[in-house]
C-alpha cells in the first residue's frame, strides 16, 4: 500500500513560495523527508539568491514548477544524521548547491560528475526520486543525502560563503576543466556580476591575467581596484576591442542575457574559447567563419561535481575567496528580486534566513 504524503514527509518546514509566474514570493508552509539513514539534515543559516532564481521564477526556461520554494546556495548547521552518515556530525557547518540527486550510476556519476547525470535532481522546482517535489533553501530546514551536501571549512565567513555553492562552482569548474587555470595565461571575464566577480576573484588566485570585459563604464575602478583584474575592456568600444583582438587564451562569458558573441570571439587567440555560463534564454546569433580561422572553441559548463565543488570551496577557503554580498531579511527578498533584475546589487543578495524567517508572517 502506498503511503500518504504525510506519512512520507512528516517533517513540518516553513518557506517562501512563488505560486505562479508573477514570481511573487510569500510564506509557505510544506513538509519534507524525515531523516534517512545517508540523509544530513539541515538548518538552514543564509541563502544566496542566484540569478538563475529569477529566472525559474518566472519561468523564462520553461520548466518551473509552482509552489516553488527557491534556494540553491544554501549554507546551514547540521542538526541531524542518518545511521550511515560518514561525513557530517551534529553542529558542523554544512552546505548543499544546485543539487540534491543523481542516479549515482551512469558514466558521469562514476566520473564525478553528477551536474551531467541525466536524471540529475535540482534542489527546487524539480522531482526527488520518491516523486515529491523539491523545495530549495527559502526556508528553515532541508534534508538532503549526504553525497549532495559539502563541508564549509572553519575559517569560512557563512553567508559569503553560500554564493560559492552555485556562482563559485560555476566559475571555478570551467577554468580547471578547460585548462585556463595555468599561470600567465589571460582570461577574460564577460560581466561583472554574481557570476563575474567570483569568477574574477578565483582567476587571480589561479595565476593567471585577468581581464573584465564589461558595457559599463563605472565598473572599471571596481574591478582593478577591489576584485584585482588587470585590465577592464568596455565592449562597446570599437577601438578598445581592435586593441585587444587576438589577445586571450580564453572568456568566462557570465552573462544572462541576449548579447553579440563575435566580438568576443575575435578577442580569442588561435585555439582560444569562449565558455558560456550564462543561462540565456533564447539562441545567440553565432558567426561560423572566426571560429574556423582561429581554430576556436565555444562551449559551456554547468556548475560542477560534488567532489570539484568541496575542491573549490576549500581552494576558496585556502584563498580567502568569498562573495561580496548584501545581506537581507526574507521579507525583502521581493524587492531584492526587483533590484536583481536591474543589476542593483554588488554583486549577491544573500538571506539571513536563521534570524529573519518568522513562521508568523
Amino acid at each position: 500500500m502506498e503511503k500518504s504524503p504525510e506519512e512520507m514527509h512528516p517533517v513540518k518546514a516553513f518557506g517562501w513560495a512563488a505560486r505562479d509566474t508573477s514570481g511573487i514570493l510569500s510564506p509557505f508552509k510544506f513538509s519534507t523527508r524525515a531523516t534517512g539513514d545517508k540523509d544530513v539534515k539541515l538548518k538552514i543559516l543564509y541563502c544566496g539568491i542566484c540569478h538563475s532564481d529569477l529566472h525559474q521564477l518566472k519561468n523564462e526556461w520553461g520548466f518551473s514548477k509552482y509552489p516553488m520554494v527557491p534556494g540553491h546556495e544554501i549554507v546551514g548547521e547540521v542538526t541531524e544524521v542518518g545511521s550511515k552518515v560518514e561525513k557530517f556530525k551534529l553542529g558542523d557547518k554544512a552546505g548543499v548547491g544546485c543539487l540534491v540527486g543523481s542516479c549515482r550510476s551512469c558514466e558521469n556519476c562514476n566520473n564525478d560528475i553528477e551536474n551531467y547525470c541525466s536524471k540529475a535532481i535540482a534542489t527546487y522546482s524539480a522531482m526527488y526520486h520518491d516523486g515529491t517535489p523539491t523545495y530549495g533553501g527559502y526556508s528553515d530546514i532541508i534534508v538532503v543525502d549526504e553525497h549532495f551536501v559539502v563541508r564549509v571549512p572553519e575559517n569560512m565567513p557563512l553567508a559569503a560563503a553560500a554564493p560559492l555553492l552555485c556562482a563559485g562552482i560555476t566559475t571555478y569548474s570551467p577554468l580547471r576543466y578547460y585548462g585556463l587555470d595555468k599561470p600567465g595565461l589571460h582570461v577574460g571575464v564577460v560581466g561583472l556580476g554574481g557570476l563575474g566577480h567570483v569568477g574574477v576573484k578565483f582567476a587571480k588566485a589561479l595565476g593567471v591575467k585577468v581581464t573584465v570585459i564589461s558595457t559599463s563604464q563605472s565598473k572599471q575602478k571596481e574591478a582593478i581596484e577591489r576584485l584585482g583584474a588587470d585590465s577592464f575592456l568596455i565592449s562597446t568600444d570599437p577601438d578598445q576591442l581592435q586593441a585587444a583582438m587576438g589577445t586571450m587564451d580564453g572568456i568566462l562569458d557570465t552573462v544572462a542575457a541576449t548579447h553579440p558573441v563575435l566580438p568576443l570571439i575575435d578577442l580569442l587567440k588561435t585555439n582560444g574559447k569562449l565558455i558560456m555560463l550564462g543561462g540565456v534564454a533564447k539562441p545567440l546569433d553565432l558567426p561560423v567563419f572566426p571560429l574556423l580561422m582561429g581554430r576556436k572553441l565555444v562551449a559551456g559548463s554547468g556548475i560542477g561535481g560534488m567532489k570539484e565543488t568541496q575542491e573549490m570551496i576549500d581552494f576558496a577557503a585556502k584563498h580567502n575567496i568569498t562573495a561580496d554580498i548584501e545581506v537581507i531579511p526574507m521579507n525583502y527578498v521581493n524587492t531584492a528580486m526587483e533590484r536583481l533584475a536591474k543589476a542593483d546589487v554588488k554583486y549577491r543578495f544573500v538571506i539571513d534566513v536563521a534570524k529573519t524567517l518568522k513562521p508568523d508572517e
